[in-house]
């Protein structure tokens, strides 16, 4: 065990902020922010700023601070979600919302998806602020409610009813990008420039109800077993943004292999831990995630209902629904939940040499490269101000830990040095671009 006196305050905060219950269950249900905002609000104002609280509902309540810097003539938007996944205790080897510290990381649900980054801002803003120096631009600090819902009681909220807040801002940093992934023997770093569009869909099949003894050949819960079968099974193409092509491109430079002679596929493979990510970037993904049916073992229901999580690449979305009605067929309804955007930049711009001047600072010859997130962020929503969004959570991992799959998975946790080095890097980063 390691004691607080030798914890550095970023692990600090993010094992406080972990504590915070902020679980968001979708659909409207949700432990609220609250406590985590206030939290929040109160590190930003013992540096002297000044944080707005905006609560959309109750207990749904994001906070955003303005730093004053050397230049005003394009602010920079540096932001993070207070809210998390569920998390089923049982399911892991330590309570998932105590902040456990072991085996030199801390241990809890938002250790990686991102109470990690919030904290990592507020050390990196101590920074520069306590030693009385000045970001070089002006930055707009926001922790958001409710990304993992995705947005809506959060940063679309504010995006929404508060453009005034990001008066001036072109670009945004946040989560999903700026860690390190090892490629062969080469350690690189990712900086996420895209994100595909995302739409929560229902399945819907519906039978007569009837007694679990009878014959019922159009048994509502077999006929959505089907659907989602079909919707699970589907095979979507491979299919290369700009952005994943030159992605491979330096995947192949990096190998010394030739990109026409090896597949997508392959090269996405040799990214080790990361090529879950990479993999599920390079097409479509449908996944089948909830199943709703039923409210007695004897009873056949007359309703049936699964829910599909789909990505898809941005202005593909009506022709990947459509796609998914055909499988399924005429008798199952498709039902839109939710549906946003999808977004790409260039990787390219005074930003991403910024990015790529501190991290060789930080850490000599790993390359920085671009990569497209097949999930999605709160860029999506800021976006639709005109501003860019960039992935740069900047953490420098040990190549054996996964740390993708710890994205809403089980047992999550980052190195506390990886928590350092992060906070590091984004002070530099503030303080030079």
């Amino acid at each position: 065990m390691t004691s607080d006196a030798h914890l550095d305050e970023t692990a600090l905060i993010t094992r406080d902020l972990i504590r915070f219950d902020t679980s968001n269950y979708g659909e409207g249900r949700s432990n609220g922010e609250a406590d985590a905002a206030e939290y929040v609000a109160a590190k930003l104002s013992a540096l002297g700023l000044t944080p707005q609280l905006f609560e959309s509902e109750p207990g749904r309540v994001s906070v955003v601070a303005r730093v004053e810097g050397e230049s005003h003539d394009e602010a920079l938007v540096v932001h993070g979600h207070l809210d998390v996944v569920p998390a089923i205790p049982e399911n892991w080897s330590v309570d998932p919302f105590a902040g456990v510290i072991k085996d030199g990381m801390i241990w809890g649900r938002g250790a990686v998806d991102m109470k990690n980054m919030d904290a990592m801002i507020l050390t990196a803003l101590g920074d520069i602020l306590g030693s009385g120096r000045r970001p070089a631009r002006d930055l707009v600090v926001a922790f958001f409610a409710d990304e993992e819902a995705g947005g809506v009681l959060g940063s679309g909220y504010l995006v929404r009813e508060h453009p005034e807040l990001f008066a001036g801002a072109t670009e945004a940093i946040s989560e999903v990008g700026g860690y390190s992934i090892t490629v062969g023997d080469q350690r690189a770093y990712l900086l996420q420039t895209g994100e595909k569009a995302l739409i929560w869909a229902k399945l819907v099949a519906r039978g007569p109800a009837a007694h679990g003894s009878r014959i019922i050949t159009n048994n509502a819960v077999t006929r959505l077993a089907e659907a989602v079968a079909a919707v699970g099974r589907l095979e979507w193409p491979v299919r290369l943004t700009d952005t994943t092509e030159q992605l491979l491109g330096e995947i192949a430079r990096i190998l010394g292999t030739d990109p026409q002679r090896v597949g997508p596929e392959e090269l996405a493979l040799s990214t080790g831990t990361a090529s879950s990510w990479i993999q599920a970037s390079l097409r479509t993904t449908a996944n089948p995630t909830v199943l709703t049916a039923g409210y007695k073992h004897n009873v056949i229901p007359d309703t049936a209902e699964a829910l599909i999580d789909v990505r898809a690449f941005p202005g593909e979305e009506d022709a990947v629904m459509a796609a998914i009605q055909d499988a399924v067929g005429p008798d199952i309804e498709v039902v839109t939940m939710f549906r946003d955007i999808g977004t790409e930049t260039t990787f390219d711009g005074a930003l991403v040499d910024a990015v790529k001047a501190t991290l060789e600072r930080h850490d000599p010859g790993a390359p920085v490269l671009p990569y497209f997130l097949a999930a999605g962020t709160d860029n999506k929503a800021l976006s639709k101000l005109g501003i860019r969004g960039y992935g740069f959570a900047p953490l420098k991992l040990p190549a054996d830990l996964d740390f993708p799959g710890m994205f809403h998975g089980v047992d999550e946790r980052v190195p506390l040095d990886a928590l350092v080095f992060g906070r590091q890097v984004l002070r530099d980063l503030l303080l030079e671009y």
